[in-house]
């Protein structure tokens, strides 16, 4: 028994080491590198995505009317993120010592990285800082 847990922890480090690789070449072929947790283009990856971004004045003018009237229910959506997120956040400060129980990070689950792409205008910025903190809120 214990040479097959032995041959298991090899066998999984091996994957691992493998994997890595793997993520190291895709990186290399992507053109970017993670640097503290963020992903860092080549400058001629940047330049590529700053061409490819449609101004926001162009990007609201092909946008669908419906998109626009439906674009206030899905910011009301905002209130109850925050309430959600402000009880949460109280009832693991008020309780969670109680019963020595871990709190949780939010930024576990609260992660805004999607509005540093250089392809993005304002406005898609925008919305993914939105959904950023109502998927991770949800989380």
């Amino acid at each position: 028994m214990p040479d097959t847990l032995e041959d298991l922890q090899a066998r999984l480090s091996a994957l691992e080491t493998r994997i890595e690789q793997e993520w190291e070449a895709r990186r290399a072929a992507m053109h970017y590198r993670i640097e503290r947790g963020r992903v860092i283009f080549e400058d001629n990856v940047r330049a590529a995505h700053r061409r490819a971004r449609v101004r926001l004045w162009a990007f609201l003018r092909r946008t669908n009317l419906l998109v626009v009237l439906t674009a206030p229910v899905i910011y009301a959506g905002i209130v109850p993120f925050v309430l959600l997120d402000l009880f949460v956040s109280s009832y693991q400060a008020i309780c969670f010592p109680v019963y020595r129980i871990q709190k949780v990070r939010p930024r576990d689950h609260i992660v805004f990285d999607r509005q540093y792409l250089a392809y993005l205008n304002a406005l898609q910025k925008f919305n993914c800082l939105y959904c950023a903190y109502g998927n991770g809120v949800i989380s």
